[in-house]
């Protein structure tokens, strides 16, 4: 097997569709949205690609996704472009592929994470969502104020706003619950959700179920993949996500790495 730097998108789709929801957020990346803003890594026997890593600079962090059902594979892919990766990126790994990091570079961990996906349509269509509504480029210094509150710390590119698919719940003028996308993609058929998040009063009453419920109806028309990454430790999540439809899929790591002796 050698590595090679893949360009053809339609060839890297075909490998990721073998298991979508594993790699949706490279699918999405595939948009022309997302594009410009990837390298792409494959490992390849007899010109058939057996594992790919994508590395997302569209960020100040670049962020590396090397995912696959395959341990050796995706290790012998990460030992090969190890040398061409940034000095300090974030990292999402399958589980035990960050020992082939640990050499040149120290590794922080950031948990054990899963990836759910949606497995019951029938379960969202159930909620009355009529106190939601969709929010647009209009709503963007309230949206990054809810942040602040709700969800600090978080990665939230206003550009995301252009998709339409954001949706909050307002109490009087106050936003107090939003669900949003990372990545979108109505050519390749796959959303990720990302920035759900409530007002610490608002919580436990149902406010985020319906303003994700509603976000799911409204990419359901235009997608076939719906899935999301949550922290393996955060139960009350899980479960949430879990009464809404979705199943855990896969489980993988998530890492901050810095090249030993590296400059920031």
């Amino acid at each position: 097997m050698n590595f090679v730097c893949l360009h053809n998108k339609q060839e890297i789709e075909r490998f990721l569709q073998k298991n979508s929801y594993l790699h949706i957020y490279s699918l999405g990346d595939l948009d022309e949205f997302f594009w410009p803003y990837t390298v792409w890594y494959g490992l390849k026997t007899n010109g058939r690609i057996e594992a790919v890593a994508l590395l997302y600079v569209g960020q100040l962090l670049p962020t590396l996704l090397a995912l696959s059902d395959e341990d050796d594979v995706i290790r012998e892919l990460l030992g090969a472009i190890e040398h061409l990766l940034p000095h300090r990126f974030y990292a999402h790994l399958s589980p035990g592929v960050e020992n082939v990091l640990n050499g040149a570079n120290n590794l922080e961990p950031h948990g054990q994470h899963y990836k759910m996906a949606l497995d019951n349509q029938e379960v969202i269509n159930s909620y009355n969502c009529a106190d939601v509504v969709r929010l647009s480029q209009l709503d963007l210094d309230d949206i990054q104020e809810f942040y602040k509150e709700s969800y600090p710390g978080n990665w939230f590119d206003p550009r995301m706003l252009e998709t339409n698919q954001y949706f909050g719940i307002r109490d009087d003028a106050v936003l107090v619950a939003i669900a949003g996308i990372h990545v979108y993609s109505p050519q390749y058929k796959v959303a990720a959700l990302g920035n759900i998040a409530t007002l610490p009063l608002y919580r436990r009453k149902g406010y985020g179920q319906r303003v994700t419920a509603k976000l799911c109806r409204s990419l359901s028309t235009e997608v076939s993949s719906i899935g999301l990454n949550v922290k393996a430790d955060n139960k009350a999540a899980i479960l949430c996500y879990q009464k809404l439809g979705f199943k855990i899929v896969a489980a993988y790591g998530e890492f901050m790495v810095q090249r030993k002796g590296g400059a920031y």
